[in-house]
């Protein structure tokens, strides 16, 4: 049975296992942490707390990532 996320605003469909936390997820996805402002179903997650976020099949994910420039 396959579970999907919608990640900014993209249906991603996980086949297997999908990532159990907000921090599993960043880590699948190869994104760092420290670099990302992370919203889930329209709630800012503190960065400390990525990793006790529980993640459910359905829910609307937003990655802000930081860039430099100038």
């Amino acid at each position: 049975m396959s579970v999907q996320l919608k990640i900014n605003g993209e249906l991603k469909t996980f086949e297997s296992e999908m990532p159990g936390t907000l921090a599993a997820l960043l880590e699948q996805l190869g994104v760092d942490a420290a670099t990302v402002v992370a919203e889930v179903e329209g709630v800012i997650i503190e960065r400390a707390k990525f990793g006790s976020t529980v993640l459910r099949s359905g829910q609307n994910i937003e990655l802000i990532r930081f860039v430099g420039g100038g």
